[in-house]
Formats: C-alpha cells, structure tokens, sequence
C-alpha cells in the first residue's frame, strides 16, 4: 500500500491558483517556460495587470502603475502581445521574445519585438522584470510616450457657410457651443487621443461632433526621461485635419427670430424649419443659457388641437360638419369650459377649431375618437416619436390616460401631454408639407450618424392621409383670418393655432401661451412662459418674425 501511495503522489500535478483582475490563471509545476510566456503575454493584452504581475519575477513595487501607464501615456486602444520564440531551457534559465502590436488613436498601428527573458523559480517559470521588459530601448526613469500635434480645428457654419460661432446672434452661438479643457473624467468618457486639459466641445454642436470637428492629431512615440525630455523617436504617424459641421441655421430667418423675441417680457422660445425638408432654421432663446426651444416640455394647449383636428377629419369630419360648441360640457365627472366661458351654440367645425373650443374637442375626442386613435394619429405628427435632429432634443409625449376626464384634457393638450417648440415647430410643418420629417441642424447624413452612435435609428418620413392635409389647410387659416389671432395683423397667407397652456395649480393657474403656424415654406412655433393667452403674448412675436423675413 505505501508503494502505491507514493505512485499516485507522483501523478498528480501540484497547482498554483493566480486571481487576477479579469481571469483566473494556472501555474503547474512542470509547465515549461512556452507555457510562462504565453500566459504572461495574453494577460498583458487583455490589461490584467495583476496577473501579469503575479507571473514576473521580482516586479517593482510600482510594476502596475508603469504598464497601466504605458497603456494610458501612448493612447492605446487595442493591444495585442504575441510569443514570437522561446528557447530551451538551459540551467533555470531561457530566452524569449514576443511580437508587440498596439492600435493607437486614429486607428494607427504601433508594433515593435520585445525581449523576454524567463527564469525558473521553486520548479515555476516567470517573466524575468527588467525596464527594457516594456520595450527594449527603454532605460530606468524612462517611459514611452505618444506626443500630439493637434491640426487647426475645423468651424460649425451656418448654411451660407458663414462661421456660426461668430454670428451676432447669441442663440446661433449658443448652438454652436463653447469650448473648454477637459476634465479627467471628460477625457476619460471620450477616450484617445484625448487627455485632460485637452480643448474640446463643451456643449452643442461643438461636443455633439468633437470628433469630426477636431480630426486626428499628427502623433510621435518617443521616449521621454523624468522631465519629460524626448530622448528618442521610434515612429511618426501623420494627422488628419478636422472637417467642418454645415448646419441648416439660415443668418437671415435667425436674425428675423431673434428679433421678434426682443420684446419679449418673460422667458420665449422660437424655431422655425423649412416643411419641405425638415430643416431648422432658426432656434432663438431669450434669455439664453438654457436652450428651452429644443429641450423645454411644455404642455402645448390649444396647438395641440392641429393633431385632434387631423384625427377627427380622418374619421370623418369635414371642416363644414356641423358640432355644438357650448360654454361647458361634462366629461367624466369633470367639466370642461371654454376660454371665458364662450357659448358658440351650433357652427361648423371650422369656427369651432379658429374660436378654439375647448368643450367641442373634448366631447368629438372621447365620443368620436378613443385614446388608442388619438395617440395613433399623435404619433404621425412626432409625439412618442425619437427626434434625430443631430442635436440632443427632447420628444413629444402623449401618454395613456386613466379616464375619460384625462383623456379629454389631453384631447386639447393638457394633462399629461407634454411637448416642446421644436416638436410643435414640426406639428406645423407637417400641416403645410403634408409630411411629417424629424427635424434636423445638420445634413440627413451627418443626423444619422449622430442617430447611430446613440444606438437610434433614423425615423423616416409620415405622410399625412390626404384629406387631413387638405382640411388642415382650410383650419389654420381661419385661426388668422377670423379666429383667435385674427386681431394680431399677420402678413398675408399665414396659418396657425394659438395655444393657452394651463400649468401649476389653484382655481385659476398661470398659463403659458404659444403660436404655432407656417407661411410658404416656413413653419415656426412660439412659446412665451407665463405669457398668458397665445393670442396676446406669443402671435404678436410670430407676426414680428414673419414680417422680418
């Protein structure tokens, strides 16, 4: 028996567990030193650290801060350690090399062969530690080194190809957006080439396509001494110049925005587009800082009605269809009133829609139309609907609602619908094209890219059914020639919808007031905070704009 216990004592293999970082390794008593070195070099390219150090002999106590940094100081983005010989073992000692190959930023490819003494330690074999283990040329208190050389940054234009950032319009610049240093984390999130203190985009078009707008730096690896002195250059890579950002901003219908906007008592918002392609061209905030026009959410009122309106003419109303419009109606237990309280009798859908009848909408929404229609036909002017405008943009909501009193607040935007100008400026545009198209600053392309890297895809156009473009055509001029704005004095051919948005609370809440419309191939939408009705704050400013084009 004791015979055999020895025999089997001799059979199994004694096995040494290694933890690292990012894998668990093996070191078998017998393994030879291929072995060593294969396991050394995978965990290098994977970046475990820690087993790369448990497998060298006599690491420095700062073994993990040199190879993180070598990592960090090149700009490394993808590395890859190879064994390119080993030699027979000769006295607890062999000779080995490996086969660098590091993809640096710009997707440059760095490669160099390295020595890779091994020694056997206790029956183990280990990766003997010497500075030239990193690259053999390197020399204690050395270190290597990806120098930069920036190429001049490329401009965000306008559409005429003038310098946006230089507009004299603030809320163009404020598009554009600042550039400033990098913060450690910034320069962390946007990964090589770039480092903290870098200038970068801060905010706006100028963060949303640093990249492209910056192009890549020219790039030197070097080693450099203690004081960060080259001592020796092992390879150069040309740079790339950055590429300009055209965006769809026209200097003219910007000024014309901003303008109208400079009376403006209280916080407003502007943005007009063009209905035929989507195209913004203009977005004015006053005051700025806070870009509201693209990220505000808003209850939109009465200019919620254009989306009621299309649903209930695809159902079958027509703008000459008879519907009763009185003071108040009850719906669910709550009462709905119009505007100081108006008692209209009997009139065609059409005064109904230029009067704005609260108490008409809500009673066709919740007897005609159904929650499940109305978001339906929501959906194809936008709400619920991603906005890959190649800027960051909040969407338009119309969520489900808990009853019939919800959903006919909702049925005349209030409730739980939510919206911003921008969202609305679409609304508009599609009541003049006949097509809905996401909104966009820049061009299709450029959109969906910005669309792609957010793990979004690009939302194609939504054609209107014919006879709600063509009944749309009819409303919205009422709204000018005879309705709520017909006191405003608005050029010839302007459509629209003024909106009296309640918010907060109490038995008379503040209300923000909106006007949304087109004229030939101009749609806009305006909002004023607090404003009051849409017809006193917010339609005398888009009259102003129209004027000025």
């Amino acid at each position: 028996m004791h015979r055999t216990r020895v025999i089997i004592a001799a059979a199994v293999a004694v096995v040494v567990v290694i933890v690292g970082a990012g894998a668990v390794w093996f070191l078998r008593r017998g393994d030879g030193p291929r072995d060593a070195a294969e396991r050394f070099l995978a965990a290098w390219s994977g970046g475990d650290v820690a087993a790369m150090r448990t497998l060298t002999d006599g690491p420095p106590a700062d073994f993990d801060k040199r190879v993180a940094a070598m990592r960090t100081d090149l700009g490394v983005t993808r590395q890859r350690y190879t064994v390119a010989s080993v030699g027979d073992a000769d006295g607890g000692k062999a000779g080995g090399a490996y086969t660098a190959e590091l993809t640096l930023a710009g997707d440059r490819t760095f490669t160099y062969d390295g020595a890779l003494p091994l020694v056997e330690r206790d029956g183990e074999w280990r990766v003997r530690w010497s500075t030239q283990l990193l690259h053999p040329d390197l020399k204690e208190g050395q270190k290597l080194v990806a120098s930069r050389a920036w190429s001049d940054r490329a401009a965000v234009l306008a559409a005429d190809g003038s310098d946006l950032s230089a507009s004299d319009s603030g809320s163009a610049r404020q598009l554009a957006g600042p550039l400033g240093p990098l913060s450690a984390k910034a320069a962390k999130e946007l990964g090589a080439p770039y480092r903290e203190g870098d200038t970068a985009g801060a905010d706006g078009l100028q963060r949303q396509y640093e990249r492209r707008l910056a192009g890549t730096p020219a790039l030197a690896v070097q080693i450099v001494d203690g004081q960060g002195n080259a001592v020796k250059t092992l390879q150069r890579f040309g740079g790339k110049g950055g590429q300009p950002v055209r965006t769809t901003i026209d200097p003219k219908v910007q000024t014309a925005a901003g303008e109208a906007l400079g009376d403006a008592k209280k916080n407003a918002s502007m943005v007009a587009l063009r209905p035929s392609t989507g195209e913004i061209l203009a977005v004015a905030n006053k005051p700025g800082g806070y870009n509201r026009a693209l990220m505000g959410q808003y209850p939109p009122g009465s200019t919620f009605k254009i989306v009621t309106a299309a649903a209930l003419v695809a159902d079958g109303v027509s703008p000459r269809t008879g519907v009763a419009c009185p003071a108040t109606t009850k719906i669910g237990g709550r009462s709905f009133h119009n505007y100081e309280d108006e008692d209209f009798g009997t009139i065609p859908f059409r005064e109904a829609f230029a009067h704005s009848c609260n108490t008409t909408f809500a009673r066709l929404a919740v007897d005609k139309l159904g929650q499940e229609r109305l978001a339906q036909v929501a959906g194809q002017f936008g709400f619920n609907v991603p906005i890959i405008a190649g800027l960051p943009a909040v969407r338009g909501a119309f969520p489900g609602n808990k009853d019939d009193a919800a959903f006919a607040s909702a049925s005349f935007g209030q409730g739980r619908v939510l919206t911003s100008p921008l969202n609305m400026a679409g609304v508009a545009a599609a009541a003049a094209d006949g097509t809905w198209r996401s909104p966009r600053i820049v061009d299709a392309a450029l959109a969906a890219q910005a669309a792609d890297a957010g793990g979004r895809k690009p939302v194609q156009p939504r054609k209107l059914e014919p006879a709600v473009g063509k009944a749309l055509q009819a409303l919205m001029p009422a709204v000018v020639s005879e309705g709520t704005a017909s006191d405003v004095g608005f050029p010839a051919g302007t459509a629209g919808k003024t909106g009296t948005a309640e918010f907060g609370s109490g038995a008379e809440p503040p209300t923000h007031a909106w006007f949304v419309g087109y004229r030939k191939d101009v749609a806009f939408a305006v909002i004023v905070e607090d404003g009051g009705t849409g017809a006193e704050a917010a339609a005398p400013i888009a009259a102003t704009f129209l004027k000025g084009l």
